[in-house]
């Protein structure tokens, strides 16, 4: 199954203007790929952060992990999309999902209500930047986890973020990878997975979030977790390559850093 160029991305988020200047330019010095950021509503606006982000670099790409479509509209969705998209130099990767119950709870702060469900939010938000971009593409990313998740992000999404649970299995991952593969039929996809910790390094928002203990992941051998030295990193990433299909990576909090030596090792393959 192995295929495609090995991706990386940094995944931060700004806090204020000296911190998130270091950061993107870190990022890129450091090799990353893409530089993703996430959407809430206690730190700055992604479409604000991302754009002077673009300012400060050259060849990074950046993206969203992920917009969430609970707290916008789906035209104001796709048109922020797009306008970053443009300005960019088509630099963006549009990553939409549907959001958690707290950015729901959000959204009935900002007085939005929506009608429809929230996958039928994402796909029409990304119908209406498929009419924005006209002749050109935005990259759009779409977290799959259930079934009907998983189904959309096959008919529309150009890369697809496996969001199996913690403790899921290898077999069960790469049954989910061929389910959406087969759904996709011959139309392109790029597969794109998250790591929490390297090293057995996992902060505790991680551990809560995923809901299991760094002891419980390596008893496991979770996907979230990479253990051992740069080489043998490297090594486990071309094995999820050949045997998942997964070529994209995305990299949170404090492993950036002590995932640079793996970079180096990955680049070009």
């Amino acid at each position: 199954m192995a295929e495609g160029r090995l991706r990386f991305g940094m995944v931060a988020n700004p806090r204020d203007a000296q911190q998130w200047r270091t950061v993107v330019r870190r990022a890129e010095d450091l090799g990353y790929d893409t530089l993703l950021t996430a959407d809430n509503l206690h730190m700055p606006a992604p479409a604000v952060s991302l754009g002077m982000a673009a300012g400060l670099t050259q060849r990074l790409r950046l993206g969203t992990l992920v917009m969430s479509g609970a707290l916008r509209v789906p035209r104001m969705a796709a048109r922020e999309a797009h306008s970053l998209s443009v300005l960019t130099g088509r630099r963006f990767e549009f990553g939409i999902g549907i959001g958690n119950p707290g950015t729901r709870a959000a959204a009935r702060e900002l007085g939005l209500a929506h009608e429809g469900s929230a996958l039928e939010r994402v796909a029409a938000t990304v119908a209406a930047l498929r009419e924005s971009d006209g002749e050109e593409h935005t990259p759009v990313m779409i977290p799959a986890a259930g079934p009907r998740a998983r189904a959309l992000a096959a008919e529309i999404a150009d890369i697809v973020m496996v969001a199996a649970p913690a403790l899921a299995t290898r077999d069960e991952v790469a049954a989910l990878v061929r389910e959406i593969r087969a759904a996709a039929g011959t139309r392109p996809v790029e597969f794109a997975m998250t790591v929490f910790a390297v090293e057995d390094r996992l902060e505790p928002w991680a551990e809560n979030l995923l809901g299991a203990s760094t002891a419980e992941l390596s008893a496991r051998d979770s996907l979230s977790l990479l253990r051992g030295d740069p080489v043998a990193t490297a090594d486990e990433l071309l094995r999820r390559r050949d045997r998942l299909g997964v070529t994209y990576f995305a990299v949170h909090g404090s492993n950036t850093d002590a995932f640079a030596p793996v970079l180096e090792r990955l680049a070009c393959r």
